[in-house]
């Protein structure tokens, strides 16, 4: 069994670390490259890094950002918001990137996957899916910081995802972000049984068992969290010898 990987995920706006719930209500954090050092330390096994409001700002990443913390981690990371094209990406990962997110602009050009994917490799490019239940029952994908539903269905959307060539899948439920109830374990069970490609779980982690829930019901590769690790509430290697006593396989315990 691969081991499983715990990923904090720090949502940046205007170069300072924030947090809100589903997507609104946001308060300052912390500082970026402090948060990343801090967290490389205290054993995550990768980073990821959002601009919150690039896309639907329209404007460039925060590639500064991305310098001055591949400078200071020894961990992988992965950036994403406001990517939109070919050069966007190789900006991205010159500054020093292990992977590159898109979400918002995969959704109005899919052909970009296929082209990162040609061209840097399927394990820089990361499809990140923002999706929320709809009254009948399916998920749809939303785009621009979750303020459009696109109407997709988030199942399907994955599957092509990875027919382009997305190395991994970042799937974000909108319902649960920051709300601390735990992951939703349908929609991640059922992309990730549908996939061949990794499926990194995102909103809602609230306690360690939260943690171990997603990688034993859903079968995701990884999980990624944000409030439990920004307020202390979840101690990263305390959370991975939780998780080794309960049997799933994590890098840094014996």
């Amino acid at each position: 069994m691969l081991a499983k990987r715990i990923i904090p995920c720090l949502d940046v706006r205007n170069g300072r670390v924030v947090k809100g719930e589903k997507f609104k209500n946001i308060v300052d954090i912390d500082d970026p490259v402090k948060l990343a050092q801090k967290y490389s330390e205290l054993g995550a096994d990768e980073l990821v890094f959002y601009d919150i409001t690039a896309s639907n700002e329209d404007r460039d990443i925060f590639v500064d950002v991305v310098e001055k913390t591949a400078e200071q981690v020894r961990i992988p990371f992965t950036v994403g918001g406001g990517i939109r094209s070919i050069e966007d990406f190789r900006k991205v990962l010159k500054a020093g990137a292990d992977k590159v997110s898109i979400n918002s602009a995969a959704v109005k050009n899919p052909t970009l996957i296929k082209e990162a994917a040609e061209k840097f490799g399927s394990q820089c490019v990361v499809l990140s899916i923002d999706a929320k239940k709809q009254e009948s029952g399916n998920w749809t994908v939303f785009i621009n910081g979750g303020r459009i539903d696109t109407g997709m269905d988030a199942v399907e959307w994955a599957l092509k995802g990875e027919k382009l060539g997305a190395g991994e899948i970042v799937l974000n439920a909108i319902d649960t972000d920051g709300v601390k109830s735990g992951y939703s374990i349908d929609i991640t069970g059922e992309i990730a049984k549908s996939v061949n490609i990794p499926v990194v779980a995102s909103g809602g982690a609230g306690k360690k068992e939260d943690f171990l829930d997603v990688f034993k019901k859903a079968n995701a590769d990884a999980a990624l969290a944000a409030s439990v690790f920004h307020y202390g509430e979840v101690d990263i290697q305390d959370l991975k010898q939780y998780l080794f006593k309960n049997g799933i396989e994590v890098r840094g315990v014996q």
